[in-house]
């Protein structure tokens, strides 16, 4: 019995046996309370910077870009549901958001030596910021927009003719991806001289009409749609 409990007496000595003044259980034990509270820590601050209200806590975000987003469907409409700062900016994967943040880590710099300060510094600089986003959406297959969008869940029988056909033929089979068509969704376009357009009309769907619905038709279905919703 005793050459059973004799590897167990001695990790248990070697355990707490002092490691110059302190036992190496003691050590271990405080590493892990350590290890807890700097993680916690961490994630806390963390999320708190995934907020709305940390985001829109410097001027430039509340007064430019976040003044134009409370004017669109993302911030209100009929269903209730809000899209904030961090849906449209931050992945939700982990390993995604860390590589976020770094990325994101530059604005600090931006805020310390007031690159967008003022709202004419702003305007001077939107093109760039704005080709920066897409080309960075562009690059991770529009992640953002599929935090809350996905083709899987599409309903392309209630979308216009022309939109379902052309998820189908370019979003579905990967051709393009969100941000191809759908700049200027949340915030104003900057100038667009000379920048070339998310969306060009394919030879296959050019003519004198395009499909889709008529005027009347599409105040028809906003009836209809509204009185579902109700």
């Amino acid at each position: 019995m005793r050459w059973i409990l004799a590897p167990f007496r001695w990790f248990w000595d070697v355990l707490w046996t002092p490691a110059g003044t302190l036992g190496l259980g003691f050590l271990t034990l405080g590493g892990f309370v350590g290890g807890v509270i700097f993680w916690g820590g961490f994630n806390t601050a963390l999320e708190y910077t995934n907020t709305e209200d940390f985001c829109v806590s410097c001027h430039e975000m509340r007064d430019n870009v976040f003044e134009e987003l409370s004017h669109t469907v993302h911030f209100s409409n009929r269903s209730g549901v809000r899209a904030g700062c961090p849906d449209c900016h931050v992945p939700h994967e982990w390993t995604d958001k860390i590589a976020r943040k770094m990325q994101a880590s530059k604005e600090v710099w931006g805020k310390i030596f007031g690159t967008i300060d003022t709202r004419q510094k702003f305007l001077e600089h939107r093109l760039v910021m704005a080709k920066r986003e897409w080309s960075r959406l562009k690059a991770n297959d529009s992640l953002e927009c599929r935090n809350c969008h996905s083709e899987v869940a599409m309903d392309l029988s209630r979308q216009s003719p022309r939109a379902a056909e052309i998820h189908t033929e370019y979003l579905l089979s990967g051709q393009r991806t969100c941000i191809d068509c759908h700049k200027g969704i949340a915030h104003e376009l900057p100038d667009m001289t000379g920048v070339e357009p998310g969306w060009t009309v394919p030879k296959e769907l050019q003519g004198e009409t395009q499909p889709g619905l008529s005027p009347a038709e599409e105040i028809q279905s906003f009836l209809l749609e509204r009185q579902i919703g109700e």
